[in-house]
């Protein structure tokens, strides 16, 4: 939970505070749970709907360094055993998409890393189903332009 957070706000405190508050609205609304089964899915969305709360609200934000992103990032989304090579190419690809304008960089986290699908992202970002859609896809066309001045 606190990895998708950071991805959003880029800020580890912020996203601990998000973290908190989300933990403490769900278990002060779990009597409103209808299947206990996805509680996980229903905490994940609380925290992406508080960190994109949170991150619209503080347009203030200092870049993070790469360093400490990839540290966060490496505790769950990159395998260890990977070689040096891939490892190396996640990364960049991890930067390059800290420099996509801010809808291009939240909605690609959200879809790509996050697993959403066009119709969550786009109740979660609140916008229409096709912006939704659009966004991803010039998302998409934006990184691939920069990845492919590099390879």
């Amino acid at each position: 939970m606190y990895n998708t957070s950071f991805r959003i706000v880029k800020n580890s405190f912020e996203a601990e505070d998000i973290m908190q508050e989300s933990f403490l609205k769900a278990f002060t609304k779990l009597h409103t749970l209808k299947d206990i089964s996805t509680f996980g899915a229903w905490l994940k969305r609380i925290v992406v709907n508080n960190s994109i709360y949170h991150f619209n609200r503080n347009s203030t934000y200092t870049d993070v360094p790469f360093e400490h992103v990839m540290y966060k990032v490496e505790d769950t989304s990159v395998d260890l055993t990977q070689d040096e090579k891939a490892k190396e190419k996640a990364k960049y690809v991890l930067k390059t998409m800290n420099t996509l304008k801010d809808n291009y960089r939240i909605a690609l986290t959200l879809h790509l890393i996050e697993g959403y699908d066009y119709e969550e992202i786009s109740s979660i970002m609140n916008v229409s189903y096709a912006n939704c859609r659009t966004t991803i896809s010039r998302a998409k066309e934006s990184l691939r332009q920069k990845l492919q001045h590099v390879v």
